[in-house]
């Protein structure tokens, strides 16, 4: 892996960074009192809710939730992970990201780059094969044949990898250092005896590219499917993850950036032919089901995410896979949707013979969420018995505890009531004592002193500058009175905001905590926020001074020595002022 990015550079962007130009050169923002707000970006609306706060440099959207500074947004809307999304902000403030360096195996930045340049040289390669090599006119045949024209092959970087054995290695090695490096990105393979050849041969390439467009992995389809596997993808190697990556994602994104629906299908083939029939926003998961990172991403991008299989075994356990791995990410607003085509059909050869219409009328008959997951799980069930209603029961019970949203959890509850004959009332007795233990945090009405404190902090940064940090107020017998001080300490020395505050506090078990309290409606009049921190202040000092005069007071005779009895008195003077 690449050294990390100093934290101190990751401060002083979002200390530089202006949210609101970050979101509006995304979207576009209205001004709304001291705030901006626009239709959120992330989930379906009409009337505005996502808000824009220069103050705090924090965005937050009253709909779906959803919330950060600057560097969450850009990984939120452009489907970056964190490196990546600050490399991204830094590019726009034309700031170079200098990197540590890393100890053991970490790689420095110029490896990295250096990778992904060999990736595009075999792309490249690949590319002018196509072109140039004595087969170049057979695939060429066969991609028109397929109904792909050259402007669709040259978007995609279709290119072709000669039958050969070492057309590659030829091309891009030339030393062991550089052959090493092909075979650590499996663009060569090496047997037993310590041959080594090129891992794809005589296949159409596809280019499999990340979220930034820098090529990762490749696949690559025969010619003929009779010659071996139809597809091989890249193995798994230190710039390719399939589990996070989806062919057609940067293709899509390039594309547009507002999409109102993503369409997940099962090979690169079908993504391409899409494509040529002007269906942009489909993508493809690499020879595995939608993974939790897959679905995480589209979410970020989309509202309804629609999975469109082959109705053989193979594409319907696809998408069980993916529903599963869609119910804890599941929130108020998405839409998961499933269309399986007929036998012998695919995306593929349905938007040929149909065309762009033909294809947009079969995803309205998309089947809803909560169909399939019904349908699924009564397929060899029988509920006209007791037996058969209890069995779907115990089916869907664990299911309906790894979800995160509320709404959809009643939804597939009420349904389920339905299908076995039982009103919501009696499923819930039935169930007494299985439900999750979940705090709902949203319906906290009350916070403790030390939260109130918290939050005012997480929000008014500067208030950290107004009262001396007092270190004793640690041993105060409160939860969450060592992060207090520790974001005391934060806030004390230095001006900052909502954000750079939380982007210190990133990676921690206390982030949720504080990202939450950012959005706390303290009902605190504005004029009033210097006072109202500073009596909550006062008030922890004087719990923390009662708790040490009670620690005391309890000792033994003989451990009351003559500087804690002394101790004792002037707590006790001090407790009764207080009280007067």
């Amino acid at each position: 892996m690449a050294g990390l990015i100093p934290r101190d550079f990751i401060q002083d962007l979002i200390a530089r960074a202006d949210i609101v130009s970050v979101v509006d050169s995304r979207v576009r923002l209205k001004k709304a009192g001291k705030n901006y707000q626009a239709c959120c970006p992330f989930h379906g609306e009409k009337t505005p809710s996502f808000t824009v706060a220069p103050d705090k440099q924090f965005y937050h959207c009253f709909g779906c939730g959803v919330h950060g500074n600057a560097i969450d947004f850009i990984m939120e809307y452009e489907g970056l992970e964190f490196p990546d999304a600050v490399e991204a902000l830094a590019s726009d403030m034309g700031l170079e990201v200098p990197r540590e360096k890393g100890t053991g195996q970490s790689r420095d930045r110029a490896e990295i780059e250096d990778d992904f340049a060999l990736m595009e040289k075999a792309t490249q390669f690949f590319e002018q094969q196509l072109r140039k090599h004595p087969n170049s006119q057979r695939v060429i045949d066969y991609l028109r044949g397929r109904g792909l024209t050259g402007e669709i092959v040259k978007q995609f970087g279709i290119g072709y990898a000669p039958e050969g054995w070492d057309g590659l290695l030829k091309a891009l090695g030339g030393n062991s250092k550089r052959e090493s490096q092909l075979l650590a990105l499996k663009l060569i393979t090496e047997n037993d005896r310590g041959k080594r050849f090129d891992f794809f041969r005589d296949r159409i390439m596809f280019p499999i590219r990340d979220r930034r467009g820098r090529v990762v992995g490749f696949g690559g389809r025969v010619l003929d499917n009779e010659q071996g596997p139809k597809y091989l993808n890249s193995p798994e190697t230190r710039l390719f993850h399939k589990g996070r990556e989806l062919y057609g994602f940067y293709e899509m994104k390039q594309h547009s950036k507002q999409l109102e629906q993503v369409v997940i299908v099962e090979g690169y083939m079908d993504v391409v032919a899409l494509a040529q029939h002007g269906v942009y926003n489909a993508v493809a998961a690499l020879g595995t089901a939608a993974t939790p990172d897959h679905l995480q991403l589209l979410f970020r991008q989309t509202q309804q995410v629609v999975c469109c299989f082959d109705g053989d075994r193979a594409g319907r356990d696809a998408a069980w896979r993916a529903l599963e791995n869609a119910l804890p990410l599941l929130r108020d607003g998405h839409d998961l949707r499933f269309l399986f085509l007929p036998d012998g059909d695919d995306p593929d050869s349905l938007v040929r013979r149909e065309g762009a219409e033909g294809f947009a009328s079969k995803l309205a008959q998309a089947r809803s969420f909560k169909d399939y997951f019904f349908d699924h799980l009564s397929a060899d069930v029988d509920l006209s018995s007791d037996a058969g209603k209890a069995s779907l029961l115990a089916k869907v019970r664990p299911l309906l505890n790894t979800m995160q949203s509320d709404f959809y959890r009643e939804l597939l509850h009420e349904e389920l009531a339905k299908r076995i004959g039982r009103s919501t009332a009696q499923l819930e007795a039935l169930e007494k004592g299985t439900k999750p233990n979940r705090a709902n945090t949203d319906s906290r009405q009350k916070l403790s002193p030390v939260e109130r404190a918290m939050g005012l902090l997480v929000q008014y940064p500067h208030l950290g500058r107004l009262v001396k940090v007092n270190n004793t107020l640690e041993k105060l017998k409160m939860e969450g009175a060592k992060v207090f001080i520790a974001l005391h300490r934060q806030t004390h020395t230095a001006e900052l905001n909502t954000a750079s505050v939380l982007e210190g506090w990133r990676g921690t078990k206390y982030e949720a905590q504080l990202r939450e309290l950012a959005q706390w409606q303290h009902q605190v009049d504005e004029a009033n926020i210097e006072k109202e921190f500073k009596e909550t202040y006062v008030f922890l000092i004087d719990r923390y001074l009662e708790q040490r005069y009670e620690e005391l007071r309890l000792l033994p005779e003989e451990e009351l020595t003559r500087e804690r009895k002394l101790e004792l008195v002037q707590l006790l003077q001090v407790i009764k002022r207080a009280r007067t």
